[in-house]
């Protein structure tokens, strides 16, 4: 009786070391199989696209989609305002797209933005602005560039203090970047400050990746970090883009009309977004691209209307402007009978030209520092390119092409 029951025992034990082996083993080939999404991408030479949120108790402060190219280190940074307004089904009204985030999370809010900008976005990193202070104290501050003084006091009495020049601004000193209001400065201004805070801290991560992306270090810094990719992921992922040069990102914003919806002022997008999905489109296909046109410098622009079509220079200035380009005056043309829309191309580059071109599909560009009299010489020595728009141009595109 005693040897059947030790035959039991042993068999028991027997069974329990196997299964026990098959466990790990099974642990060990799904471990093997898993795929670094990050890897993979770049291994398909696609470029990596991370939605980026900082947010304070749920609302959203900003938000950017960060388009990395590895190959060439180049990369793309689009603002997207909070005040974006469309029909938004996650919420299913019209209203601000930073509901979003706030009603249904970080998913829905990447759905939405994804269906806005017609690309997948498969990665998300939301940051609560109290842990990015920390962080930044983690990564050493963040250069910034402040153009004059900030001594502003708010209708709380608070006094917010800055330095001027290029600064290294610590936590508490970002936050005060990100918070202080001067009567004067627009909301597009505004949005520069946001832009200028997550290039800095682009390069913050470059010039800390030594230490930052070490295996025992990187836990400490992602817990500041909520990612939709497990923390051995994330620490890919972000040793990836800090390679970027982050000192020539192409600067890209959501750009429309606004129009107050419900009691609250919604930025409508041009052209039922089409110019936004042309936006991403076109950069994506540039950084790609092994032409250096769109890192050389921003582009100063005069867009004249050669029509009589009222505000078509005003509203081609503005989705231009997305695009990266300055306009510095948009007026009417000496004759308001122009056929064709004409690119004049002042400063000789011909690669410049194109792609400006390609944007609103004119190929009608000359080289000529000659303009209409009526422009006026000095207008033309600061612009690069002057755009007279013909009738050919629909409001987005020349339809006739040339």
């Amino acid at each position: 009786m005693a040897d059947k029951n030790g035959k039991i025992e042993k068999s028991m034990i027997f069974l329990i070391l196997v299964f026990c082996i098959v466990i790990i083993t099974s642990i060990i080939v799904v471990s093997a199989l898993q795929v670094n999404p990050v890897e993979q991408i770049i291994e398909n030479n696609e470029p990596v696209k991370i939605l980026f949120v900082l947010e304070d108790d749920d609302t959203v402060l900003f938000t950017d989609v960060f388009v990395y190219y590895p190959v060439l280190s180049r990369g793309a940074l689009f603002n997207i305002p909070g005040n974006t307004g469309a029909i938004y089904s996650s919420i299913g009204r019209v209203d601000r797209i930073d509901a979003v985030f706030k009603e249904k999370g970080v998913d829905a809010y990447r759905n939405e933005i994804e269906k806005l900008t017609g690309q997948s976005i498969p990665f998300s990193i939301v940051c609560n602005v109290s842990d990015f202070r920390i962080l930044t104290d983690m990564l050493g501050g963040l250069k910034i560039f402040v153009p004059y003084p900030v001594d502003v006091v708010d209708e709380n009495g608070q006094r917010w203090l800055l330095p001027s020049g290029v600064t290294n601004l610590d936590g508490d000193k970002i936050y005060t970047y990100l918070y202080y209001t001067a009567e004067e400065e627009s909301a597009a201004e505004i949005q520069d400050r946001y832009q200028n805070v997550m290039i800095a801290f682009l390069s913050a991560l470059n010039s800390n990746s030594q230490v930052m992306f070490d295996s025992d270090n990187f836990k400490q810094y992602a817990r500041f970090l909520s990612a939709n990719i497990e923390t051995k992921y994330l620490r890919s992922l972000l040793a990836s883009v800090a390679a970027v040069d982050s000192e020539r990102l192409a600067l890209r914003t959501v750009t429309g009309s606004a129009r107050v919806v419900d009691g609250q002022t919604l930025l409508l997008p041009l052209y039922d977004g089409e110019v936004i999905k042309d936006l991403f489109k076109q950069t994506i296909s540039a950084l790609a691209s092994a032409s250096e046109t769109m890192y050389d410098r921003i582009y100063v622009l005069e867009i004249q209307n050669g029509t009589t079509v009222q505000g078509l220079a005003r509203n081609t200035a503005l989705f231009l402007q997305g695009f990266g380009y300055d306009v510095l005056s948009t007026i009417n043309a000496d004759s308001n009978d122009y056929e064709k829309t004409v690119i004049i191309n002042h400063i000789g580059d011909d690669a410049v030209a194109k792609a400006l071109g390609d944007i609103i599909m004119c190929t009608n560009i000359i080289t000529d520092p000659v303009l209409p009299e009526s422009a006026g010489v000095d207008t033309a020595a600061r612009v690069d390119f002057t755009i007279i728009l013909g009738k050919d141009f629909d409001g987005r595109y020349v339809r006739n092409r040339n």
